[in-house]
């Protein structure tokens, strides 16, 4: 019996076949694993919120720029520095800026010349609003008669009995006046009989401001001596009639209130003066000084 040839050529091609598949077998499980993990990945993954907007990281925003405080006025500071005792002398007469005086602070102390023709008139008007009046007493100067101090003067020449009558008679001029102070009066303030015939014949509530007209005056320390409530002028505000001379005696005057404690100026119802003094108030009263009335300071 013959034997069947055996078929070697397509027993080869079937191993190389199958050779060559394995590699190819290899990258298909391959890839497909890979594939089915990324699929399995995704799925576990939380779905997106619809609607909601991506998450991105904060940016870098530049620096604001500075906000700029509406301007606002300058508020009473909370530390004193010193009282204020602002006369203003010579109110009496038609013209004078008296509304606009009014309103620098509620404490102004206006003295009044008994002989001025709007002298009672002005005085019941500012008493109605509330401000202190004083007596401005006209007195003899060192250069009379160039100087005149007007109608019912007190004068060296007087009697003791003609002092204590013109006396009265020009506090009498001036109701509701709380003190006195000296208009002119250089010559008769230097002179003691005068100023004691003159402070004797005061109203026992009457206080007594020293002008000081004259750098040798007695008065002030003559009425310290009587016990009569008193002070005395510090500083002149405007002897010069500009800005810039009042503007730099109001500052003289608030130095001195700081350093002693109470400073009294003395100052006229000038168109200029009102101005100055208006303007620097408020800048005043926030740096801590205050007005005061002149009754709150005399001793």
């Amino acid at each position: 019996m013959k034997r069947k040839p055996v078929r070697r050529r397509d027993s080869s091609f079937r191993t190389i076949a199958t050779l060559t598949l394995l590699p190819v077998a290899g990258f298909i499980v391959f890839f497909g694993w890979r594939w089915l993990r990324e699929s399995l990945a995704e799925r576990r993954a939380p779905s997106p919120v619809v609607g909601a907007s991506v998450i991105k990281p904060p940016e870098k925003r530049p620096a604001a720029a500075p906000v700029v405080a509406p301007e606002q006025k300058p508020k009473p500071s909370t530390r004193h520095h010193g009282a204020i005792v602002l006369i203003l002398d010579d109110v009496g007469f038609d013209h004078q800026p008296i509304d606009e005086a009014m309103r620098i602070d509620p404490n102004v102390n206006f003295s009044i010349l008994p002989n001025g023709s709007e002298a009672r008139a002005f005085a019941d008007r500012l008493h109605a609003r509330g401000f202190e009046l004083l007596c401005h007493l006209p007195m003899e100067p060192i250069d009379y008669p160039k100087q005149q101090p007007g109608a019912n003067a007190i004068f060296t020449s007087m009697s003791d009995a003609e002092i204590a009558a013109t006396t009265r008679r020009n506090v009498d001029a001036v109701p509701n006046a709380r003190g006195v102070n000296n208009h002119m009066g250089s010559r008769a303030t230097l002179d003691s009989r005068v100023m004691r015939d003159v402070l004797n014949a005061l109203p026992k509530e009457l206080y007594f401001i020293d002008s000081k007209t004259s750098g040798g005056s007695i008065a002030g320390r003559m009425a310290k001596e009587m016990n009569i409530p008193t002070a005395s002028r510090n500083v002149f505000l405007d002897d010069v009639q500009s800005e810039r001379a009042v503007r730099r005696q109001v500052e003289a005057l608030s130095q001195i209130a700081e350093e002693r404690g109470v400073a009294v100026g003395i100052g006229h119802p000038y168109p200029v003066t009102i101005r100055v003094l208006n303007e620097l108030a408020p800048s005043l009263r926030a740096r801590g000084f205050r007005f005061v009335r002149a009754s709150e300071v005399v001793h």
